[in-house]
């Protein structure tokens, strides 16, 4: 599930990105592509709080007993020091549009993984709002 303002703002970076990056991060993102095409888009106000969107600071568990939170944001925002990661990313495309309780297999430059996410806490939606 998507809000229908970042979903045109993502598909506009997917297409300007043009997949660079290594092999495995053009997979993910043509994966992260196919996934927009099926997506339910909603209206802001129809939007769960437990979707993981732009600004979501997000904890999520993989089955091989890691945790870890982090916080999804656009591409010139991403700072790795502080758990800020693009949505151009693999886990960044990976996780998002799901939401708490969902459990997502997706390649990673290191094999398969799966994801469960465990929690989901928003932000301020104004920066992304600002650039679209």
């Amino acid at each position: 599930m998507l809000e229908k303002k970042e979903y045109v703002y993502i598909k506009r970076i997917l297409n300007i990105s043009g997949y660079v990056g290594n092999h495995e991060i053009q997979k993910s993102l043509i994966k992260f592509t196919e996934e927009l095409k099926t997506a339910h888009i909603v209206d802001e106000e129809d939007m769960p709080n437990d979707i993981v969107r732009l600004n979501s600071i997000v904890t999520v568990q993989s089955g091989d007993n890691w945790e870890k939170t982090i916080q999804i944001v656009q591409p010139s925002d991403k700072d790795i020091k502080n758990n800020k990661i693009s949505i151009l990313t693999p886990i960044g495309a990976a996780l998002f549009g799901y939401s708490v309780d969902d459990t997502i297999r997706w390649e990673f430059p290191t094999g398969t993984k799966e994801l469960k996410v465990v929690k989901v806490v928003q932000q301020k939606q104004d920066s992304v709002q600002k650039t679209m």
